[in-house]
């Protein structure tokens, strides 16, 4: 799956482009993509998410980690159609976090918009910042780092 210019992506093009699955997989679909550029992408925040049975009991909120993480995946998704590596089996690894700040809490119920654009864009280092948007409201922001590798031997 690649998509050029702009467009969206359904669950079949995320799977596709990550190797994350449940419970891990947090990016449901991908509104749109500009090559080499940006992407926005959709993670429905649902209550039956897992970590929401102990974050917290009666007061359910999304962990802040796990916003960052759905930034970095919806990143991954813009590297591999960006740098060419759908089929490549080469992944996307998490390097750095800076500047991670978290301003309103995210509850089951909600469309966690995840903005994402390149900052700098290398063949194995890439650097991103994020903005994870309920409506017009920042919920977090960060920057991060990610590097191109292939997959670890067995």
């Amino acid at each position: 799956m690649t998509v050029s210019g702009s467009g969206a992506i359904d669950i079949r093009g995320v799977m596709a482009a990550l190797p994350h699955r449940f419970p891990m997989l947090l990016v449901d679909r991908v509104e749109d993509l500009v090559v080499d550029d940006r992407i926005v992408a959709i993670k429905a925040v649902t209550i039956n998410e897992p970590f929401f049975a102990g974050h917290f009991p009666g007061r359910p909120i999304m962990p802040g980690v796990l916003i960052v993480e759905a930034l970095a995946q919806a990143a991954g998704i813009l590297a591999v159609q960006s740098l060419g590596l759908a089929g490549s089996g080469k992944l996307v690894y998490f390097m750095a976090i800076d500047g991670a700040k978290f301003r309103t809490p995210v509850e089951p119920g909600v469309l966690l918009r995840l903005e994402v654009c390149f900052v700098q864009k290398r063949a194995t280092v890439c650097k991103f910042r994020g903005r994870a948007m309920l409506g017009d409201k920042l919920a977090a922001e960060a920057s991060f780092t990610a590097m191109i590798a292939d997959p670890p031997a067995n």
